[in-house]
This record gives structure tokens, C-alpha cells and sequence, in this order.
């Protein structure tokens, strides 16, 4: 029997009549017996009656109850029980009426050997052996991520203990400098010892405190005449100035938090958890829960605290408390059973404020990205790639894109992009740059046949993959470019088209100049066609300039910090002690910027706008 065919033969009047108002579990069944939902409640007699009143409920509570053909119940001692009970149920039986989320895996930590004399740091999941503990982490990637940024900073052994004692000389961890070589000696133990303090500061949130200290070194070091040890020490900090940078939640080094958001968009849920400790962010997980129609964002929360935490204190810790967006279904309720299990106070809160709202609005913003990411990035893609097939009257839907363009200023610094797109979007390993020489300054042709002739052939000697189809941003001029330098090589069943803007240069008037073709294709501004058209080139101009304005800063000898007024000799040589060097600046947020010395807010903003020119 299909589920439209089920019809309730189920009297509810007479199972609510005998029903207890103790707290517990019911278990709804179909005619196949099939236990279609699982609920909890503290009065057991009070909530199953509300699911047959004929008010207030929804297209959802609606069509279950017409398909109950029998309810069981389980009796517990406590509210608390009942919701551990229902949160078994949900995973093991999976009712089609619940809301469902799927993770049984135990979450993963950075385990220290600190018991050792030479430390040695790893990836751990399961059973908790002798040591330390850092962690947990959101997901496997977090701590592989955080694993590899470490040895960079901090060259401390990775490797397992059996490959670490049969050593007789250095391994290649050694010569690429992501290790000291414990093994055969090449470094002692105080010195050693120094590293695993540095990166179990690091791990414990406090990057100030480790930047102050190699900025002290890298200067003695300086004064010494140690150059070579002095840049060791500098590359230090700007690394972890990068790091410092992705932390966005600082402040309170002792407290650990969760923040929950969760969002509904179109039927589709998506909830993320960032994970904090110690005053570290130590990244976020996202989740897409299967939905039920009528669902709210209240009740998705509720299950979902349920099923992350309850029953999991062996391997997820418990953090104090638990930012939310929104207040979950049985706030109270969650709290107590939280606490009981981890054995202190946890707090639900669902309207933070001050920083905390910061943190929840951010979180918040990365939530709605991701779920509008994941309802349409590949959809959206694929759909305009056959929407181009179908404007150009192409035989078979073209799997490869590129887009040429040329950024310079009066001639300066030349810089040439190549950008690349297929069905998943945009290609970023398969990007690049090429600096322009040896032309008359502005000659935008000579630059666009000189960067044609490097991609295409080496591509033609075999390193790398032709396109289906290749825009180049301009018109005739620069198509004739393509044309001559694919005959010239004898490269053939590429599509070359030019891209020309409109007389005002405005999205939707561009003009299309197919090689071969007598006259030019317009397409309407409304086209999805020529909406990937637009995407791929907008992202080769903006590939193009940022590479042309590397290279002109490259060129030019004035550092941008001594244009800025009231920005001194001794507080630009802090900046640049701080942040490891420029690069470390122009990344650096205003945020980051206060914390120096001497720089306030509007100082901060001087600094940043600088760098940040629209």
C-alpha cells in the first residue's frame, strides 16, 4: 500500500483514555508497522491528545496522523531520560516524520605525547591514552589543516614513534624544514621543549602572547648579526599573523562555546556549529538536515542539539555555553539534560548580545552562504552551460571554458589572466598569470597575442588541456589576436569569442564577435548564457588587475605606509615587526590593526583603506 493509500483505522479515543500523564516516549506506527515518528513529553496523556485536536495543526502533523495505525509508548523516570530515549530511537529507527541528523562518528583531536622528552603531535580519534588533548575539532580536515600549519610554524615531529627511534640520519620532514631532527640529535632537548611550548600556546588560543615573544628573538637575534635565524623567526610571525587573522572570536581566552545557527530557505535546512576553545575558533561544520514540510527553524534546532550532544560525553566535550540564533523548541529542558551530562551548568542563549551577537551574526552570514551555495551552485552552473550550448549552436555542451584579459596602467606593469570554468565553476588550480615584456607599453594586441602564444603552446607540448570554447575580453582587434595565434600554432575545434562591452560599458549591452561569423550575437541581458559569459570574464578582470597591482607595488620602491599621515617611522617598523612584513599588513583587518601599539581605531581604518582601495 502506497503512503497516499494509508487511511487511519486507529481509535485514538479509547488509547488516550487509558494513557498516563507521567513523562516518556511514543513510538507512531503504521499499518506495516513501521514506526513512522518518535516523540518525547513530559505529560504523555497531555501532548499524544494534541496531535488529534482539530485545531492548530499543521499540513504535516496532518498526513502522519492519518497514517497512525498504532502508538506505543515507554514510560521513563524523568524528563530528562525521555528526551536521552527519544534521541536513541531517532538514530537507530530513523522515522520518516522525524527530523533526522546522521553523525555517529566520534569528532577527532591534536593529541600531544607531552610525556615524552621529544613530543610528538598527532591526529587522534577514539580511546584517550596519556598525554595531551586539544580539541575536539569539527571535522577530520580541521585537525589535518591545523596539523600541517604547525609543522610549519612549529617543527615539531609528526611522525610515529617506531619511524622516530630506528633513525639514523635525517628524513626529507628534516631537509624541507618542517622538522629539527630530533632523532639523530641535530637539536636539544631545552630547545626542542621551546618549539612544543610555542605550538601547545598556540593551540591553547594564545597568539599574542607567542607573537611578543619571537618579535623579542627575531630582534636579539637582528642585533647578533643572526640574519638567517632572525628570518626564521620573522616568517614565524607572519604565519601566525595569518592564522591570528581567520580567528575572528577573541576576547575571553578561557571560555568555551559552541555557536548553533540554522536557517530555512525553500524547504531546505542548513545548520552550522563553529566550535570554540579556549578563546580559538577551531573552525565550523555544516549540516543539512532532512526536512519535513511545515517544519519550523525552532523545532529543527531542537532536534538537532538532541541528536549533536546528548549521549556523547565520551567523545565530544560539552562547552559551557551554546550560542543560538534562534530559541530551539524545550530550551529549558535541553539545558537540564545538557548539564546533568556534562556534570556543570551549560547555557542555551538565543538572544547574546554585545560581542557575542558579533560572533552570532557572523555565523549566521556563513549559514545563509552556504545553504544558498549548496541549493544552487551546481544547478544554477549547469543550467547556463546549456543555456551557452544552446545561444552559440554548439553540437555537444562545452565542459571547458577560458577567458583572457589584460590589466595594466598607461602601460605599467602588464599583467595577462587566464581564468578557467567548467560544470563546477570556477577552476582555480588551472589559473594564470602571465607578466607582459618586451611590447610597446599599451599595445593591449602585442599583450594579448604574447600571453595566447605561452598558454597555448605549452598546452600544445602537452602540459595542460585545450578549452571547448575561449573569451577573449574585447572586440574584433583583440579576437584577430586568438584567431592568428591558433592558426599559427594549428590548434582547431576551439570556439574563439570576443567579449565587447557595451557603448556605456554596462552588464547586459555586451556584444559577442564569434570567429568565423559575419556578424555579431547580442544576447538578451536576462539570457543565462550571457550570465556565465559575464561571470567567467568578470572574474579574469578581476584575476587580471590584482596580479598587475602586485607587480606595480612590486616595482615601486616607496612603501604605501609612509603615505599615510600620522604614521610614523618607530609605528610603521612596529607594523611591520607585528605582521611579519607588508603582505602581513595588506591581509591584516582593522581589528587586527588596533592590537598594535600605538594604533587606534581611525588610525586602523587609514591603514586598512589604504591597502583596500575599491
Amino acid at each position: 500500500m502506497s503512503e497516499s493509500e494509508d487511511t487511519n483505522t486507529f481509535d485514538y479515543k479509547v488509547f488516550l483514555s487509558s494513557l498516563t500523564s507521567m513523562p516518556g516516549v511514543y513510538r507512531m506506527l503504521n499499518q506495516e508497522g513501521k514506526v513512522i515518528y518518535v516523540g518525547k513529553a513530559k505529560n504523555l496523556k497531555k501532548r499524544v491528545t494534541s496531535y488529534f485536536n482539530r485545531s492548530n495543526k499543521s499540513l504535516k502533523t496532518e498526513h502522519m496522523v492519518k497514517r497512525i495505525a498504532s502508538i506505543e509508548i515507554a514510560i521513563t523516570n524523568t524528563e530528562n531520560e525521555a528526551l536521552i530515549l527519544e534521541n536513541n530511537l531517532i538514530k537507530s529507527l530513523k522515522p520518516q516524520y522525524n527530523i533526522v541528523y546522521r553523525d555517529d562518528k566520534s569528532y577527532p583531536y591534536i593529541y600531544l605525547s607531552s610525556q615524552q622528552d621529544f613530543a610528538r603531535l598527532s591526529y587522534h580519534r577514539g580511546a584517550k591514552a596519556k598525554g595531551r588533548y586539544f580539541g575536539p575539532y569539527p571535522s577530520p580536515g580541521a585537525v589535518r589543516e591545523s596539523l600541517n600549519l604547525l609543522q610549519k610554524i612549529f617543527p615539531v615531529r609528526q611522525c610515529e614513534d617506531s619511524f622516530y627511534k630506528n633513525r639514523s640520519r635525517p628524513c626529507l620532514q628534516y631537509q624541507i624544514k618542517r622538522c629539527t631532527a630530533p632523532c639523530v640529535g641535530l637539536i636539544s632537548k631545552e630547545d626542542y621543549q621551546q618549539d612544543v611550548r610555542h605550538a601547545v600556546m598556540f593551540l591553547e588560543g594564545k597568539n599574542s602572547q607567542v607573537i611578543d615573544e619571537l618579535v623579542i628573538k627575531m630582534d636579539g637575534a637582528a642585533k647578533k648579526l643572526q640574519y638567517e635565524k632572525a628570518a626564521v623567526y620573522r616568517d614565524q610571525i607572519s604565519a601566525l599573523r595569518k592564522v591570528q587573522e581567520k580567528q575572528y572570536i577573541t576576547g575571553e581566552k578561557d571560555n568555551d562555546l559552541d555557536v548553533i545557527v540554522g536557517t530555512i530557505v525553500g524547504g531546505a535546512a542548513c545548520i552550522q556549529v563553529f566550535n570554540v576553545r579556549g578563546g580559538l575558533n577551531l573552525g565550523n561544520k555544516t549540516f543539512f538536515p532532512k526536512l519535513i514540510e511545515q517544519t519550523d527553524i525552532h523545532e529543527v534546532l531542537s532536534a538537532f542539539i538532541a541528536q549533536y550532544y546528548v549521549g556523547k560525553t565520551a567523545v565530544r566535550s560539552l562547552p559551557k555555553e551554546i550560542l543560538l540564533n534562534e530559541e530551539p523548541q524545550e530550551c529549558e529542558w535541553l539545558s537540564n539534560v545538557l548539564s546533568e551530562q556534562a556534570g556543570s551548568r551549560v547555557k542555551l542563549v538565543a538572544n547574546a548580545r554585545g560581542e557575542r551577537a558579533r560572533w552570532v551574526k557572523l555565523a549566521v552570514a556563513n549559514v545563509e552562504a552556504a545553504l544558498q551555495a549548496h541549493m544552487s551552485a551546481k544547478a544554477s552552473v549547469m543550467g547556463r552551460f546549456e543555456a551557452l550550448q544552446e545561444a552559440l549552436n554548439l553540437d555537444v555542451l562545452p565542459q571547458r571554458i577560458e577567458c583572457f584579459d589584460i590589466s595594466h596602467t598607461m602601460g605599467e606593469a602588464t599583467v595577462a589572466s587566464c581564468v578557467v570554468c567548467d560544470h563546477n565553476g570556477p577552476l582555480k588550480s588551472d589559473y594564470r598569470r602571465f607578466n607582459i615584456n618586451g611590447i610597446t607599453p599599451g599595445d593591449d594586441y602585442a599583450a594579448m597575442k604574447q600571453a595566447l602564444l605561452r598558454r597555448y603552446k605549452k598546452i600544445k607540448e602537452g602540459e595542460g588541456k585545450l578549452p571547448d570554447l575561449l573569451l577573449i575580453d574585447g572586440a574584433k582587434g583583440q579576437l584577430s589576436q586568438a584567431i592568428d595565434v591558433f592558426d599559427e600554432l594549428q590548434i582547431t575545434g576551439v570556439m574563439l569569442v570576443g567579449v565587447a562591452k557595451g557603448v556605456e560599458r554596462r552588464p547586459g549591452l555586451e556584444t559577442l564577435f564569434i570567429a568565423g561569423e559575419e556578424r555579431p550575437l547580442k544576447l538578451p541581458a536576462n539570457s543565462p548564457a550571457l550570465h556565465l559569459i559575464q561571470m567567467v570574464r568578470d572574474e579574469a578582470h578581476r584575476f587580471a588587475i590584482s596580479g598587475h597591482r602586485n607587480r606595480r607595488g612590486k616595482a615601486r620602491n616607496n612603501s604605501p605606509l609612509e603615505e599615510i599621515p600620522n604614521l610614523g617611522p618607530k609605528r610603521r617598523q612596529l607594523l611591520l615587526k607585528q605582521f611579519g612584513g607588508l603582505q602581513g599588513i595588506v591581509s591584516a583587518g582593522v581589528d587586527d590593526l588596533m592590537n598594535v601599539k600605538g594604533i587606534n581605531k581611525s588610525l586602523a581604518e587609514k591603514i586598512y583603506d589604504t591597502f583596500h582601495e575599491s
